[in-house]
């Protein structure tokens, strides 16, 4: 992990300048490896009374707009006409704010545009498609951005630095490293930058209503344990507290396995041994399969040997287009979540 900076001032928006992939099973491997001690993180910056001020800005949404994060403070002067979007759902939520950013990252290889199903149709013309963990800094410079949105991130301090040096970069805000900021933050801190922060503050509402009525709906979720774990080519993994998807269970009622993020160190899954795959088991077991077919988690001898499978209280994603939306919790993504996702949760439960 770098250094933390002290804050600094980004140079301000100058507009009207001319002019993963999925990963697979290999690379999720390595970062599995990697991030084996992961780190729980806060989740904090989702609870519903911080919904008013989800972006962490000193602005109401007027330009000269101010937002706070880890690098610092970034002051974007004017509406930014040329955006990149290249953090884990930054682009739809830039979309749904209706801004098409002129290049993207496709971090769950959905071709096209980049976006899930739920978004389609929201761009005229298609974004240039840039890399997602090594994003490819020339293509990018040559897209001559006035914005880069790189919100929900590592918070590598190279990558930023990098980054910073192309155009203004709205990078992850304090304790937002390795993707842990939630939906609610990521879509107060990118609508202030692009001047919306009240339409990012209505679709903030709006989709924790979804929430709301999908957990009053289903009482049987509160205070009921969740794991929810991946597997790939190189093995099992639990995501902690902090990320994506333990969020959407989260808002929802559940709480996170708390032998997983008794594991957690600085990232956002812990490492699971095929030994110890008895610490997956909680009210409700929830696997995604990266890389894999569902069926290898289905079928498999020791995955069928917990007390939560055996009671049939397990659910293994073999949609895709599910699996995509429960990842990508973004304030496009999330109602059809919602839609596919409750269902399934609910069935496993009865």
């Amino acid at each position: 992990m770098p250094p933390h900076r002290s804050a600094r001032q980004a140079r301000p928006v100058r507009p009207g300048r001319s002019l993963w992939r999925l990963w697979s099973a290999a690379l999720l491997a390595v970062l599995l490896g990697a991030l084996a001690a992961c780190g729980s993180g806060s989740s904090g910056d989702d609870s519903a009374s911080e919904a008013s001020d989800a972006s962490g800005s000193k602005s109401s949404g007027a330009f000269p707009a101010k937002i706070d994060t880890k690098f610092g403070s970034v002051t974007v002067e004017s509406r930014p006409e040329r955006v990149v979007a290249l953090g884990w759902g930054d682009a739809e939520t830039a979309l749904a704010l209706g801004v098409q950013p002129v290049g993207q990252s496709d971090w769950l290889d959905f071709g096209g545009d980049g976006v899930g199903p739920w978004a389609k149709g929201l761009y005229d013309e298609n974004p240039q498609k840039i890399g997602t963990l090594e994003p490819e800094y020339e293509k990018i410079a040559a897209l001559e951005p006035d914005l880069i949105l790189d919100v929900k991130s590592s918070g590598d301090q190279t990558r930023y630095d990098t980054l910073s040096k192309i155009a203004p970069t709205v990078g992850v805000p304090e304790g937002g490293d390795q993707y842990k900021i939630g939906w609610k933050k990521q879509t107060g801190m990118i609508s202030t930058a692009l001047g919306l922060a009240d339409k990012g503050e209505q679709l903030v509402a709006e989709t924790q209503k979804k929430f709301t009525a999908a957990a009053e709906a289903h009482p049987e979720f509160k205070d009921r344990t969740i794991t929810i774990g991946s597997r790939t080519s190189a093995g099992w993994g639990a995501y902690v507290k902090g990320t994506d998807r333990v969020d959407f269970a989260q808002q929802l009622g559940f709480r996170n396995n708390p032998k997983v993020d008794a594991e957690a160190g600085s990232g956002f899954s812990v490492q699971v041994s095929e030994e110890n795959l008895q610490m997956l088991d909680a009210d409700l077991v929830v696997v995604s399969p990266i890389g894999v077919a569902a069926d290898k988690i289905s079928t498999d001898p020791l995955f069928k040997t917990l007390p939560a499978v055996k009671k049939g209280h397990s659910v293994v994603f073999d949609d895709e287009n599910i699996s995509q939306a429960f990842a990508t919790n973004s304030v496009l993504s999330i109602g059809h979540a919602i839609e596919k996702v409750v269902p399934l949760f609910a069935d496993a439960l009865k």
